[in-house]
C-alpha cells in the first residue's frame, strides 16, 4: 500500500495542474453560488479555511420510500464496495488523506458526503460519483453488514421514548409522506422489503441526476463544477421510478404508547416550511424561541415561557423546536422525564401556549427574535445543516438556502404574526403523543387541547 505522502502526491499530480494552497484566501461569503454541471444542480460557498465539505443530497428520505426501510438501507450501504474500489480501499484512502466520510438520512433527504483538506476535492468528488453510479449491491453484504446495523438502530429507537413520541406526532400530523417513521418500527416488516435487489432499484431512482444535488462548503465553485463534469458524466440521467410525494397535509390526532423504560410527551401543531419552500413562516422560529424550555445561558433559567412554567419540575426536560421541511413544518413541544412531572406540568405548558395568543411581553418578544435569528444563522452556518437544506431546496424548488435571506425574514416578524400562528394552532386539532406510563400520563383533552 502506498504511504500517505506517496498516495497524496500521485493523486494530485494526476488531477491538479494548478494547485490551490490549503491556506489560500477564500471569499468568506455565506451566499451560495448556484450552477449546473454534468446535468446536475450544484451549489457552493467558498468560506475561508483549509477544510472543505461536500455532500450529495438526494431526495430519497423516508418520505419518498417505495418500500419500508429503503432509505435506512441506502444510508447504511454508502461507501461499501463499488466497481472500482472495495470498502477497505475506500477506508484506507480516506484515512491517508485525513478525510472523514459521512452518510445520514432524514425524512426527506439522503445525505452522503465528506470532509477533507480542500486540495483533495477531486478525490472525494470522484468517490461520491462512484457511490452514486458504481456501487455494487450484494446480498451477503446486506445480510452480514447492512441489516444488522439497521436492526441495531431499530432497537435504539424502541428504547428511546422521546424519539418514539416525536415519530408518533409526525405520523399523526402528516399520516404518510412526512409521517413515515425515520427508523423502521417494530410493526414494519422491513426485512421483507430490504434486499440487495430492492435497494439497487431504489438507488437507481435516488441517484438519478434529477433526484440529487451536489453542495459544497469551503470549495471553489469553478473547481466543484470542473470535477463534477469530470466524474458524474456516467450518472443515471433519469430515475428508474420517479420518487414523488404528494403535497403535505396536516391532520392531527392523539396516540398513546405504553412503555416501561421512560416517559415522554410531545405536543405538535402545523409550522413552517424551509426557507426555500412556498409556506415559509419565520414566525414559527420566533415562537419556538419564545416558548423555549432550555436556557442558552449557563446558571440561568432563561426568559422562555416554558422554562418559567416548568420551574416546579427542574428534572424534566422540555424543549420547543420548529421542524422545517420543503413544503410543510411542525412545531413540537417535547417533554421528557418522570410521569408525575409530565402530568403536573403539561397543563401549564398548554396554558403558556394559550397565553401567547393573548399577550406577549415586548421584552420577551425582542429576546425571542434575537435568539431565533442566532439559532437560524448558527444552524445555517453548520456545514451539515446548510448542505442538506441547500441541496433539498435545489432539487425540489430550484432555490438554495441563503442564510442572509433567513436573517432578514426573522427581522420582519411581528407580534401579531406570532399570535396569529398560535391562534390557528389552537383552533385546529393538535398532534399529541404520550409514551410511557399511560396510567399517569395525561390525555390531550385533560390538558386543554383539541384532538
Amino acid at each position: 500500500m502506498l504511504s500517505r505522502s506517496a498516495f497524496r502526491q500521485a493523486t494530485r499530480q494526476s488531477w491538479l495542474q494548478q494547485r490551490r494552497g490549503m491556506a489560500a484566501p477564500a471569499s468568506g461569503s455565506f451566499q451560495y453560488q448556484v450552477g449546473e454541471a454534468a446535468g446536475i444542480k450544484i451549489a457552493s460557498r467558498d468560506t475561508s479555511g483549509p477544510i472543505g465539505t461536500i455532500a450529495l443530497v438526494a431526495q430519497a428520505g423516508t418520505r419518498y420510500e417505495t418500500m419500508p426501510g429503503l432509505a435506512e438501507g441506502l444510508n447504511k450501504y454508502a461507501f461499501k464496495n463499488t466497481d472500482r474500489r472495495t470498502s477497505l480501499r475506500i477506508q484506507r484512502e480516506s484515512e491517508l488523506l485525513g478525510g472523514s466520510l459521512v452518510s445520514t438520512h432524514t425524512r426527506e433527504n439522503l445525505v452522503t458526503g465528506a470532509k477533507f483538506f480542500r486540495d483533495d476535492l477531486p478525490y472525494f468528488v470522484e468517490l461520491l460519483a462512484e457511490v452514486a453510479s458504481q456501487t455494487s449491491y450484494r446480498s451477503h453484504v446486506m445480510q452480514e453488514e447492512v441489516i444488522p446495523l439497521v436492526m441495531m438502530d431499530h432497537k435504539k429507537f424502541l428504547a428511546n421514548t422521546l424519539e418514539m413520541a416525536l415519530s408518533s406526532v409526525h405520523s399523526l400530523a402528516f399520516h404518510r409522506g412526512l409521517g413515515n417513521t425515520i427508523k423502521p418500527a417494530s410493526s414494519t416488516p422491513y426485512t421483507k422489503y430490504l434486499t440487495a435487489e430492492s435497494l439497487e432499484e431504489y438507488a437507481q431512482s435516488a441517484y438519478a441526476k434529477s433526484s440529487f444535488a451536489i453542495v459544497g462548503n469551503g470549495v471553489d465553485h469553478a473547481e466543484l463544477s470542473k470535477w463534477t463534469n469530470e466524474f458524474f458524466g456516467d450518472a443515471r440521467k433519469s430515475p428508474l421510478q420517479q420518487l414523488t410525494s404528494p403535497q403535505s397535509k396536516y391532520y392531527g390526532g392523539e396516540e398513546r404508547i405504553s412503555h416501561g423504560s421512560g416517559n415522554s410527551m410531545v405536543i405538535a401543531f402545523s409550522g413552517s416550511s424551509s426557507p426555500t419552500g412556498a409556506s415559509y413562516k419565520p414566525e414559527a422560529a420566533v415562537l419556538a424561541a419564545l416558548l423555549g424550555g432550555q436556557s442558552a445561558i449557563k446558571w440561568s433559567p432563561g426568559f422562555s415561557l416554558l422554562s418559567k412554567a416548568t420551574q416546579e419540575a427542574p428534572n424534566m426536560h422540555v424543549a420547543t423546536k420548529s421542524n422545517i421541511y420543503t413544503d410543510a413544518g411542525l412545531v413540537t413541544i417535547a417533554m421528557d422525564g418522570s410521569a408525575n412531572d409530565i402530568r403536573s406540568t403539561a397543563g401549564k405548558v398548554v396554558e403558556a401556549l394559550k397565553g401567547v395568543a393573548q399577550n406577549i411581553s415586548k421584552e420577551d418578544f425582542q429576546k425571542a427574535k434575537a435568539l431565533a435569528k442566532f439559532k437560524e444563522l448558527e444552524y445555517g452556518q453548520e456545514p451539515r445543516a446548510a448542505l442538506e437544506l441547500t441541496g433539498a431546496g435545489l432539487v425540489r424548488d430550484n432555490k438554495p438556502y441563503q442564510i442572509d435571506d433567513v436573517a432578514k425574514s426573522i427581522d420582519s416578524v411581528t407580534e401579531d404574526k406570532v399570535k396569529k400562528l398560535v391562534k390557528e394552532a389552537l383552533e385546529n386539532k393538535a398532534s399529541v403523543s404520550a409514551v410511557g406510563d399511560l396510567y399517569l400520563l395525561p390525555f390531550a383533552e385533560e390538558i386543554g387541547l383539541k384532538v
